[in-house]
């Protein structure tokens, strides 16, 4: 006797393209849509402007192609209980912001990138700002190095079979012992540092934001051009970052 099936046909064409789209950050027309999944050009109009007009997917107007919304990130923000990482967060940042006149970030590890969910802007004419929703690899920058760093032994080691670890500027990190060994001072100091080692020219400096049994939620950043945050700087703007995290921690665990 054949098995009843229980899938949805039509939900599973929407989810083929979110993930699609997953794929393809420059985003993707109706046509090359249509021409990737095997599917016809009525079926992806419905099913794209149907996720549009549920705020999942946003369009160019200009080059008319799809791409995710930030929504997907309000999906999946963590809640300890019924609070907010990003309501207790941002009070802390903008407070750490004042201090160093830099941008503040906020992110979490999804699948094996970073991803920014938060961020304050500088207070400098010249300040880092990027797009909430951007992901960013784990090996060359301070916040990726910290989600690494903060994984238990085995897992540590897994992720590090399975990342690229590119050469993205002359300080990258891209031996794996030598990845392992900026994980262990990491875990000593309680931050993580980045000497344009994903960009030239800009540094920055990251903690961990804890949950209960030290669990990881988050990390929170400062990020500024190297000419106002050198290496000089690295060890007493980590003790701002770090008592940062160390505050929105005790906010999500009263």
């Amino acid at each position: 006797m054949k098995a009843a099936t229980t899938s949805v046909p039509a939900l599973e064409r929407g989810l083929d393209v979110l993930e699609m789209l997953n794929q393809a950050p420059e985003g993707l027309g109706i046509s090359e849509l249509a021409t990737r999944l095997s599917l016809n050009k009525n079926a992806v109009f419905r099913i794209t402007h149907t996720l549009m007009d549920r705020n999942y997917l946003e369009r160019d107007p200009l080059s008319k192609r799809f791409r995710l919304s930030t929504k997907f990130l309000t999906l999946g923000l963590p809640q300890v209980g019924d609070v907010s990482l990003v309501e207790e967060a941002l009070p802390v940042m903008r407070r750490l912001r004042d201090e160093t006149r830099e941008t503040v970030q906020l992110g979490l590890r999804v699948g094996d990138e970073g991803v920014i969910i938060e961020q304050v802007s500088g207070l400098h004419p010249l300040r880092i700002a990027v797009d909430i929703g951007l992901r960013f690899p784990l090996h060359n920058n301070a916040p990726g190095k910290t989600l690494l760093a903060c994984q238990n032994p085995s897992d540590l080691e897994q992720t590090l079979e399975r990342i690229p670890l590119t050469q993205d500027t002359s300080r990258t990190i891209t031996d794996s012992n030598a990845l392992r060994l900026e994980c262990e001072q990491v875990r000593q100091r309680g931050y993580a540092t980045d000497y344009a080692e994903a960009d030239e020219g800009i540094h920055c400096i990251s903690a961990p934001v804890w949950g209960r049994e030290e669990q990881l939620i988050a990390v929170i950043w400062v990020s500024a051009p190297s000419k106002r945050l050198p290496k000089g700087l690295f060890s007493s703007v980590g003790k701002q970052v770090m008592l940062s995290a160390a505050e929105i921690s005790r906010r999500l665990n009263p």
